[in-house]
């Protein structure tokens, strides 16, 4: 990988439909940078500000966007495909047509975080924000929420089938009409104080 660019200012960059190959950011601002249509392979993005920048429509394959701030940022039709958000956070995004796959969201922020309707199967979730998140419908199967803080999070309707989840969560989180296998059913009605016999 190519000398990490540390400390660089993109504010208000224009620089859409841009390819990015094993590049390294570090502490670079994005502020308000137009990323329309970005691609990005095999990059790392430590300690990144992405505030009100546009990301729309970009992809991303086995990048890291580590300890990263995305503050009110154009995420529309983004993907990340075998990418890490590790420790990032996400306030005020809109974030209903992202599309990861493969992807790390252990540690992140996602507190209130409308995620209706996502697909979202196959995630690690671990110890991630999700306080008062939505994610009514959303397609959890196989995913990984062990340790996610759940408190006031709406999975109702949410296929939570082979989903890891915490006793915590299973009490926090409104399960309403989510579609659960036969081992969650069983350790939701254990935290809620149930005896099965």
């Amino acid at each position: 990988m190519d000398d990490a660019e540390i400390g660089q200012d993109y504010t208000d960059a224009v620089l859409p439909e841009s390819r990015w190959d094993k590049r390294s950011f570090v502490r670079c601002d994005f502020t308000e940078a137009d990323l329309r249509g970005l691609v990005t392979h095999g990059c790392t993005f430590d300690e990144c500000d992405f505030t009100r920048a546009d990301l729309g429509e970009s992809q991303h394959a086995s990048t890291a966007f580590r300890s990263c701030v995305f503050d009110r940022t154009v995420l529309t039709d983004i993907v990340w495909t075998g990418c890490s958000l590790l420790g990032s956070s996400f306030v005020n995004c809109r974030m209903r047509t992202i599309k990861p796959r493969d992807t790390d969201f252990t540690l992140v922020s996602l507190g209130g975080a409308d995620l209706r309707r996502c697909e979202l199967s196959g995630l690690r979730f671990r110890e991630a924000n999700l306080v008062d998140a939505v994610l009514t419908g959303a397609q959890l199967r196989d995913s990984d929420l062990r340790g996610a803080r759940l408190l006031g999070a709406d999975l109702a309707g949410t296929d939570l089938r082979g989903t890891k989840l915490d006793a915590d969560g299973l009490v926090q989180a409104t399960l309403t009409g989510a579609r659960v296998d036969l081992d969650t059913a069983i350790a939701f009605a254990a935290a809620n104080g149930l005896i099965i016999s």
